[in-house]
C-alpha cells in the first residue's frame, strides 16, 4: 500500500512537472507559474538570457526557407515547396506571391516527398539589379533545376516571371537527397548545396565522385557560367571544376557567418549520426568523408576506413537526439547582442532547437532552447533578415523570429 502510494505521489508530480515545463521561461513577477529553471533549462541569471519565438506571420503551405535582399529592411522573402515565394512587406504578408513556380503559377515544379522549391538567393546587389536565382526540382523529370529571375521593372513586390534563364541542371537519380540550399560567399560566387542523389547509403558513390555534382557544395561563377570560378579545386580530365567542397549526403541548409565570413554546413546524416561542418573562410576544398564515413564514425565500410584526408565534423549528434539537422545561422543582429556569434540550428524530425559558439577550434556553449522557446514542430529552417535577426521557418505553416524574454 505505501509502495502504491509513493508511485501515485510520483506520477502527479510528474505530470505536475510536464505542464510547469511547457510554461514560459520568464522572471518569477512575470508569471503566475513559478519559475522553475532546473525544468526549463534557462535560469534567470542565464547567458545568453531566456529565448522565446515570436510569430510575424502564418498561413504558408510547406514554406522551406526564408530570406532577405542585403539592405532591404522592409522585405522578407519566403519559399514554399509547392513553387510560391511569399512576400512579408513592412510585417504584412501580401496577397499575391512575389513568383509562382508551382501548379498555379509557371507549372515547373516537382512538388512531392523531398521535391519542390528548394532553395532561393538574392544578388548581392539585388536593390540596384533586380537579379535572383531559384534552386527546384523540374516537373517533368525530378532533376534539379538553378535558375536566375529578375524583379519586375515597375512593382518591386513582384518578380517577372517571363524572366527565367536557366543557368544549369543535374540529373538525379533517385527522388531523395536534392539539397537546395544556394548563397553568396564573400566573394561574391554561388555556392549551391548538392544532394547524393537519394537512395540509400549514396548507392553511386556519388558525393566521392569527382566526375559528379552530387553530394557535394558547387561554386559557380553567375556571370561567366561554365567558366569555373577562381579558387574552385583543380579538375583534371573529366573531373568537376566547379566542386568546392565534396564527400556531403545533404548539405539541406548552409551558411555563411557575415562577421567572419566561416562557412557552416549542416549535414543530414544516414542511419546514426547529424554533423555539423565549419570551414573557415574562403577555405573549402575539404572532403567531408561521406560515404565512406557518417559523422566520425566508418559508414562504408563500417570497419577500418581510409580517413586520409577527411575533415571531421566539428559537431555530430546521434539518432538518439534527433534524426534530420537543420543548418541555421550566426546571429549577427542589433537587437539581441547578448546573442552575438552564437549560432542556431534544430532537427526537423524531433522538433528542436539549440546554439553554440564557434572559437574558431572547437565548439563551446551548447544549449538547447527548445522547452524555453515552447517549440514543438518541424524546423524546415531558419532565416536571416538584413539587419541580421534570426527567424524559424516552420513546416507546418508558421514564421518566428527569435528573440530575448
Amino acid at each position: 500500500m505505501e509502495l502504491i502510494s509513493k508511485f501515485q505521489r510520483i506520477c502527479i508530480y510528474t505530470i505536475f512537472l510536464f505542464f510547469v515545463s511547457l510554461a514560459q521561461c520568464s522572471k518569477p513577477g512575470h508569471s503566475n507559474i513559478p519559475f522553475l529553471p532546473f525544468l526549463t533549462g534557462c535560469s534567470e541569471d542565464r547567458d545568453p538570457p531566456c529565448l522565446k519565438l515570436t510569430e510575424i506571420a502564418s498561413g504558408f503551405h510547406a514554406p522551406l526557407f526564408l530570406v532577405s535582399p542585403s539592405g532591404d529592411t522592409s522585405r522578407i522573402f519566403v519559399l514554399e515547396q509547392g513553387g510560391k515565394i511569399r512576400l512579408i512587406k513592412n510585417g504584412t504578408l501580401l496577397t499575391s506571391p512575389f513568383l509562382d513556380l508551382g501548379s498555379e503559377g509557371l507549372d515547373l515544379i516537382s512538388f512531392s516527398g523531398e521535391r519542390g522549391a528548394l532553395g532561393l538567393t538574392f544578388h548581392p546587389n539585388y536593390n540596384s539589379n533586380g537579379r535572383f536565382w531559384v534552386n527546384y526540382t523540374r516537373k517533368s523529370d525530378g532533376a534539379t533545376v538553378v535558375a536566375e529571375y529578375a524583379r519586375s521593372s515597375s512593382d518591386p513586390d513582384l518578380a517577372n516571371s517571363g524572366s527565367g534563364s536557366v543557368l544549369f541542371t543535374v540529373n538525379q537519380p533517385f527522388s531523395n537527397h536534392n539539397g537546395g540550399m544556394m548563397a553568396f560567399d564573400t566573394g561574391g560566387y554561388l555556392l549551391v548545396g548538392m544532394g547524393d542523389g537519394g537512395g540509400s547509403g549514396d548507392p553511386n558513390n556519388e558525393a566521392q565522385n569527382l566526375e559528379s555534382s552530387l553530394g557535394k557544395i558547387l561554386r559557380i561563377d553567375i556571370d561567366n557560367y561554365p567558366t569555373p570560378a577562381p579558387g574552385n579545386r583543380s579538375a583534371t580530365g573529366l573531373e568537376n571544376p566547379h566542386i568546392w567542397d565534396w564527400g556531403l549526403r545533404n548539405p539541406w541548409r548552409f551558411s555563411l557567418d557575415r562577421g567572419t565570413g566561416d562557412l557552416y554546413i549542416a549535414d543530414v546524416g544516414q542511419n546514426d549520426y547529424e554533423e555539423l561542418n565549419i570551414e573557415a573562410a574562403n577555405t573549402g576544398i575539404k572532403n567531408y568523408g561521406w560515404r565512406l564515413t557518417e559523422g566520425n564514425h566508418c559508414y562504408n565500410p563500417s570497419v577500418g576506413c581510409n580517413t586520409s584526408g577527411i575533415s571531421f565534423p566539428k559537431l555530430e549528434y546521434s539518432h538518439f537526439v534527433g534524426s534530420s539537422i537543420t543548418g541555421g545561422y550566426v546571429y549577427r543582429g542589433s537587437n539581441f547582442p547578448e546573442l552575438s556569434g552564437r549560432y542556431f540550428y534544430g532537427d526537423f524530425v524531433r522538433g528542436k532547437i539549440w546554439s553554440i559558439l564557434w572559437d574558431g577550434t572547437k565548439v563551446n556553449g551548447l544549449i538547447e532552447h527548445t522547452s524555453e522557446m515552447g517549440f514543438s514542430s518541424n524546423v524546415a529552417s531558419f532565416g536571416e533578415d538584413a539587419n541580421g535577426e534570426l527567424y524559424v521557418v516552420d513546416y507546418n505553416g508558421k514564421i518566428f523570429r527569435i528573440e530575448t524574454r
